[in-house]
């Protein structure tokens, strides 16, 4: 699979950008288990317009995690516009479109999934965006506003005829929010379309190597996005290109090696930032991952680990985890 000259090989699978997750430390960690494509959080244009440092800094990226492609946001096409050419500067591979977050603060001020509710801006962003700059151009969006307006067939043949180079489908509508079960039936749809070209990129609820495989299987997408399902589990990329190359999962990633992994999440965040809010940022991945389910009478333990606020103590408390199984 393709994106303008960038070749992902068969069945790649892509970790999603995600506000306060893929920050640069965890997106290297994504892509050593075998992400094929990172995204940085999606940022404002608005935002990046305006200079503010701690948008810009979103803009940071590095060699190693390359492909990467940074996703904007924004309502105003002059201000996507002028993002976009921002954010070209700093060199990623590809531009990508926010046509999809339905939380409140973006969806509600009529950008991201907002945009469902006013087609011909989309598209005029698109197409401006498309002619503003050299890299190739992607979007993402939903099936539509609610499941009264399911538009994603029509939406995805004018977004490609504004000349995006793939697309990523969320399969819920805006009014979904994240809950209830996505729905691929269609993305399938989209993906069989015979006028579409480009490739379409399935997203929601893959949160297994099994899922993945489904999804190329039976929707025949051309790549898959992970969002939610790796937090505090960057090394589902490896069980998803296990899965996917060879048809097993690597047993012997055990629990060690994999609290292993959350340990230097920590440090790299406290290294990052600093020592409280390393901590605190890396607090969503230790309280989501499964690596600890399967301990008994862990409450306690968990309880002193979400509240620790010293790196020492916190890794004492992981440490301690090893010998609870025995």
């Amino acid at each position: 699979m393709k994106i303008g000259n960038i070749d992902f090989g068969s069945r790649p699978v892509f970790l999603a950008p995600m506000e306060d997750v893929t920050d640069i430390g965890f997106r290297r960690l994504c892509k050593r288990f075998g992400a094929s494509m990172v995204y940085t959080e999606f940022v404002s244009a608005e935002a990046l317009v305006r200079d503010v440092k701690t948008t810009i800094r979103k803009l940071q990226i590095s060699d190693d995690e390359r492909p990467v492609g940074i996703q904007i946001y924004g309502r105003d096409t002059d201000a996507m516009v002028e993002a976009a050419r921002i954010v070209e500067q700093a060199g990623p591979d590809l531009i990508d479109l926010n046509f999809g977050c339905p939380v409140k603060k973006v969806a509600g001020k009529g950008a991201g999934a907002g945009m469902l509710q006013n087609i011909p801006k989309m598209l005029d962003i698109t197409r401006r965006v498309v002619e503003a700059v050299r890299v190739p151009v992607t979007a993402k969006t939903r099936l539509g506003w609610n499941h009264d307006q399911l538009i994603i067939t029509t939406l995805a043949e004018q977004l490609q005829d504004c000349g995006i180079q793939a697309l990523t489908i969320h399969g819920r509508t805006r009014s979904q929010m994240y809950t209830g079960q996505a729905d691929w039936t269609l993305i399938g749809e989209v993906r069989r379309n015979p006028r579409i070209t480009i490739p379409i990129i399935g997203n929601g609820d893959i949160t297994s190597a099994a899922a993945a495989d489904d999804a190329f299987r039976q929707y025949g997408v051309d790549a898959v996005m992970v969002g939610r399902a790796t937090f505090g589990r960057p090394w589902i990329f490896k069980e998803m290109r296990d899965w996917l190359d060879h048809g097993r999962v690597d047993e012997t990633f055990d629990f060690n090696r994999k609290l292993d992994v959350l340990e230097e999440l920590l440090r790299i965040n406290v290294e990052k930032i600093d020592e409280p809010r390393g901590i605190i940022h890396t607090r969503r991945h230790l309280a989501a991952t499964p690596i600890f389910k399967s301990i008994p009478n862990f409450r306690q333990t968990r309880i002193a680990m979400l509240r620790a606020e010293h790196l020492d103590e916190l890794l004492a408390i992981l440490e301690q985890t090893r010998s609870l199984l025995g």
